[in-house]
């Protein structure tokens, strides 16, 4: 299976479900699509709806939906910027819980957007550490 093996490392630390969300949706856009950037986008997305990116996995979203503003428009003619796998629509209390688990600093004082970018930006430290970059 394709989709196996072109896995993102994020991914392959995270749930089987998520696992097999992004494997058959990739598999389902390379039909349609062709390898490539688009697939890969399409596997994101579907995963996006049902998880969100907490450190360097992706972990269940409490309901499912679009996680930010470009995911909610869609389409490939609408490129909004995307919030990496925050779940941006999420309430600010959620926010907070996930940025007290990455430990960012200033937490309290920022605000629903300074936080979504704060966990972007943590999450991305993860993950790069998890890579051993």
């Amino acid at each position: 299976m394709p989709g196996r093996e072109d896995l993102p490392s994020t991914l392959r630390r995270s749930p089987d479900k998520a696992q097999r969300t992004w494997e058959k949706t990739h598999d389902s856009a390379v039909e349609t699509y062709g390898e490539g950037e688009r697939s890969h986008r399409t596997a994101f997305a579907a995963v996006k709806h049902q998880f969100e990116k907490v450190g360097d996995h992706w972990e269940p979203k409490g309901r499912k939906g679009p996680s930010d503003s470009q995911a909610a428009g869609g389409g490939p003619e609408r490129r909004a910027p995307t919030a990496g796998g925050v779940d941006a629509n999420a309430s600010k209390g959620h926010l907070m819980s996930v940025a007290r688990r990455l430990d960012v600093p200033g937490r309290s004082s920022m605000t629903k957007p300074e936080l979504v970018r704060a966990i972007e930006k943590a999450n991305d430290r993860a993950t790069r550490k998890a890579r051993g970059d």
